[in-house]
């Protein structure tokens, strides 16, 4: 019989779920920074996805910022930072690298 708990007791014990944040979220990113292999889980499927850490943190970078920064870099290898400027929602989303200058 599994073990019946007040709904005190469940929010006592309840630890939030990370959150994966995304590259966008960040004022600047410098592209000397390490991408990592990540994945969760939803629906019972394995998502894979590429993430950066910075300051602890991870931040998901989808494939269409690092197709656009290709772009950027080819036009300019001198570019040190960026940043991501993020428009829409779920599948209408588009992201678009900014070259950040210092």
């Amino acid at each position: 019989m599994t073990e019946q708990k007040t709904l005190k007791q469940e929010a006592e014990q309840y630890e939030p779920q990370t959150k994966t944040l995304n590259i966008a979220d960040l004022d600047k990113v410098s592209v000397d920074v390490v991408v990592e292999d990540d994945s969760y889980e939803y629906e019972g499927e394995v998502i894979k996805i590429k993430v950066i850490t910075v300051d602890g943190e991870k931040y998901r970078v989808p494939i269409s910022v690092l197709n656009n920064l290709k772009v950027l870099l080819i036009d300019n290898d001198k570019i040190k930072f960026f940043k991501v400027r993020k428009t829409g929602e779920k599948l209408d989303t588009r992201y678009t690298c900014i070259p950040v200058f210092e």
